[in-house]
């Protein structure tokens, strides 16, 4: 496995302190971020027919997190928490992250490209967060919404709302979610 159990929990205390509102702490990361989106793993309209050939969640957050590989100088040093309420999820022994309200996580540590295996080596579930080491921007992929909420720098949000096929909207956290 590319990517260890962080046995030290220090690199979330940021997220832990946090005086976020604990919703928008899970749906769309720390209130700190120029801007914030909503990738919609499928459309808002609960009537929209969703083909059969349409991108799993895991596949459209592969690809939002390659953007924001883009954005970040530290790529190769970030972490991924792992909700512990999912079937089948395979992750190292080691403590789990309490500190956020309503959820517990494993984290783990390494680079962005592990998410390539992530599917074999993690779960068929995105992560529950993202972040790179240098805290350049936040990925939430929480289990209740069929979206995934990112806060970054507007420029890391405008290539997100550019990149087809991927289906991105801006937000505004507290009144999207």
């Amino acid at each position: 496995m590319i990517l260890r159990r962080c046995t030290d929990l220090s690199p979330a205390d940021w997220l832990v302190e946090s005086a976020t509102e604990a919703e928008q702490l899970i749906l769309f990361g720390p209130d700190e971020f120029e801007a914030y989106a909503r990738i919609r793993y499928v459309p808002d309209d609960p009537a929209a027919d969703v083909p059969e050939d349409h991108p799993s969640d895991l596949d459209q957050a592969r690809r939002a997190l390659a953007v924001l590989a883009g954005f970040t100088g530290t790529a190769g040093d970030c972490y991924f928490a792992v909700w512990d309420g999912y079937p089948d999820v395979t992750v190292p022994p080691g403590p789990w992250l309490t500190g956020l309200p309503y959820r517990h996580f494993a984290l783990l540590h390494g680079p962005l490209s592990a998410l390539a295996t992530w599917d074999t080596e993690v779960s068929d579930m995105p992560p529950a967060m993202v972040w790179p080491a240098d805290r350049a921007w936040f990925f939430a992929s929480d289990v209740d919404p069929d979206w995934a909420g990112i806060g970054a720098a507007r420029a890391a949000v405008d290539a997100l709302i550019a990149c087809p096929p991927l289906d991105v909207v801006p937000a505004v956290p507290g009144q999207d979610g």
